[in-house]
């Protein structure tokens, strides 16, 4: 028995006319007719009395009645949760960023984003660089923002922005009187490092040996913030992502000086499930990532020397790592 039956019999009934309830559910007063009749014989009872004017129900059509009527009513109430639970889900995004991404952009940007579209749900987490891959492959969550992105079997990735490096100091440093540094300029100051281990450390290594900079690495920390306090006491210098320290240079507690020669970025992307098609909010989101790009680092560039630097920060409460006193 179909539930559309149901209702048509539930319209006769409630509107007392057999060719009302057929317009109100698009069919003919003939199939109207014809589905009332179609459940007496399925039931082998009269549900009803035709021969008087206007119809009356039997006692058999009342019983039916109350029942059909509360079966629709249900159905009703089922088709109208599941299209809003379709919605929310559909309006819900949750993010994992990397610690550095999320400090650097993702307050404007979510406060862009949830002014625009009221009834988004979106929720946005910091964790580990390979927390973020996790986290997406195992649709934990949507999206993922993170430095260098790498595409694996599952996860697809696409661009989202560059942003240049640059050499940071304390104020007093000496040289914070110039205007711009080459790699070389750096031989034998003391640097604030990276992590072993992280992208990020592997390509500055990779980038100083390349033009046969020797640096002592005075201190190693795993995330950007301890970096930059251990930079404002004077621990050393470092070479850090621009838009990350934009607060302290515009507060004077840190300097940026610009590095010619080579070009050196970090590369921010979004991964996401190969095998799942994004919903509207996330499509949205990553339309409003893109269209924020900031600019890529301009500098005398020879185009064997391009290296791209993509960061790698923890979101773990900031810790320091142990000294190295050595060369790199």
């Amino acid at each position: 028995m179909h539930l559309r039956f149901l209702k048509i019999y539930c319209d006769i009934v409630d509107l007392g006319s057999f060719s009302r309830a057929a317009k109100l559910n698009g069919v003919s007063q003939s199939n109207a007719s014809q589905v009332v009749h179609q459940l007496e014989e399925r039931m082998g009872v009269k549900l009803i009395d035709r021969s008087k004017r206007p119809f009356v129900l039997t006692a058999e059509g009342k019983r039916f009645h109350e029942g059909a009527r509360v079966i629709v009513q249900r159905y009703d109430d089922l088709e109208h949760e599941v299209r809003a639970l379709r919605e929310a889900t559909a309006a819900r995004l949750t993010i994992a960023s990397i610690y550095s991404v999320g400090l650097a952009h993702m307050s404007g940007c979510m406060r862009e984003f949830l002014a625009a579209h009221p009834k988004a749900d979106v929720r946005l987490e910091y964790v580990h660089p390979h927390r973020v891959y996790e986290e997406v492959d195992q649709g934990q969550a949507d999206l993922g923002l993170v430095s260098y992105p790498e595409e694996s079997a599952s996860l697809a990735a696409c661009a989202w922005r560059t942003e240049p490096m640059v050499l940071v100091c304390y104020p007093h440093h000496a040289l914070t009187k110039r205007r711009e540094v080459t790699l070389e300029m750096l031989s034998g100051e003391s640097l604030v490092a990276f992590q072993a281990g992280l992208k990020i450390r592997d390509e500055i290594d990779r980038a100083l040996a390349l033009h046969k900079v020797r640096v002592r690495v005075a201190l190693e920390f795993d995330n950007i913030e301890t970096i930059k306090r251990a930079i404002e006491i004077g621990a050393g210098i470092s070479l850090l992502p621009e838009p990350t320290i934009s607060r302290e240079v515009e507060s004077g507690t840190l300097v940026q000086i610009p590095i010619v020669g080579v070009a050196l970025e970090r590369t921010l992307g979004i991964i996401h499930r190969r095998d799942r098609k994004l919903n509207e909010t996330a499509q949205q989101f990553i339309q409003l990532l893109q269209t924020q790009n900031a600019p890529s680092a301009t500098a005398n560039v020879s185009g064997d020397e391009v290296v791209r630097l993509a960061g790698e920060y923890e979101a773990r409460p900031p810790r320091a790592k142990a000294s190295v006193a050595g060369h790199i």
